[in-house]
């Protein structure tokens, strides 16, 4: 019987090195990155800083000063002319655009999410096609639309009337579409198919159910409208001919004319209106903050 032979064992394969760890380039280094950020948000904050120092001077110091020297306070003066100026048509235009961007902002971004809601979970005939009307209307800007919606507006005898300028605010298709993206992540169809079963009606199932689901979009929806309902000055600058009116923006603008034409009076009181106008802005994105953000961070961990 011969002996076993004996083979000898084949050898491990010889390991790579491990790649060298990219280096980051330097225009991406922290520090860099770090200046950038303060110097956008410098140039962001800086409008607004001149915009509070300006607020707080009375007409002599405002053309008699630097942009950011401070001066004499004489806010609260320029807050009681303001509110007192024409009598008090400046609180009329604030409650006005209160009306007008609140308003529309919360009717709008109901009429939105309950749109992209059906157009996520309903089958209809022409469902994709209609969607794409839609999204064709987010690229046409506002601007191209105002003067069609004032001859529309003029032909039923909405011209110069609250309603003209209210409705045509209720019309957000990038709403509609954002809705439709957040109802395909945040609204199981098995929750639906439960109600359904538990004998809910539609608009139940999207009331109940659905909305409250949708909450982050509600409210990410109607700070936009919000925003630019606020902002918004050419459709009432075509429509509105009757200055009680007016939103804040239109009836800044009319001041600003005035005050360069024959009542430079008024100029401290469009700065310091400008500063009034800012602040429920400023207190709608603090006060919402947390579902807003809550929308906007939640596709990361899908």
């Amino acid at each position: 019987m011969s002996a076993p032979v004996l083979t000898k064992a084949p050898a491990p394969p010889a390991r790579r090195p491990a790649p060298a760890p990219r280096r980051r380039p330097a225009l991406m280094a922290p520090a860099v990155v770090n200046a950038v950020l303060v110097v956008g948000l410098a140039y962001m904050l800086l409008p607004l800083t001149w915009l509070v120092i300006a607020a707080t001077k009375d007409r002599r110091d405002l053309f008699g000063t630097g942009g950011f020297e401070l001066a004499r306070f004489d806010l609260w003066d320029n807050l009681a002319r303001l509110f007192t100026e024409n009598g008090g048509v400046y609180g009329r235009w604030l409650l006005n655009s209160v009306l007008y961007a609140g308003g529309g902002a919360l009717v709008g971004a109901l009429v939105c999410v309950a749109a992209g809601f059906a157009f996520d979970k309903y089958r209809f005939r022409g469902k994709e096609r209609l969607y794409g009307l839609v999204l064709l209307g987010v690229l046409v800007p506002a601007t191209a639309t105002a003067l069609p919606t004032y001859l529309l507006a003029s032909e039923v005898g909405l011209v110069n009337s609250f309603w003209g300028v209210f409705l045509p605010m209720l019309v957000n298709p990038f709403g509609v579409y954002l809705a439709r993206v957040f109802s395909a992540s945040y609204v199981p169809d098995e929750v639906l198919e439960a109600t359904r079963i538990d004998g809910a009606s539609e608009p139940v199932a999207f009331w109940r159910v659905a909305l409250p689901m949708l909450r982050p979009a509600f409210v990410t929806i109607f700070l936009f409208q919000f925003t630019a309902a606020w902002n918004n000055f050419l459709l009432p600058l075509l429509m509105l001919s009757d200055d009680r009116l007016y939103p804040v923006s239109l009836g800044l603008y009319m001041w600003n004319a005035s005050s360069r034409a024959t009542q430079p009076e008024l100029y401290p009181l469009v700065v310091t209106g400008s500063l009034v106008a800012v602040v429920p802005l400023v207190l709608a994105f603090v006060l919402l903050q947390r579902h807003w953000r809550s929308g906007l961070t939640a596709g990361a961990v899908k």
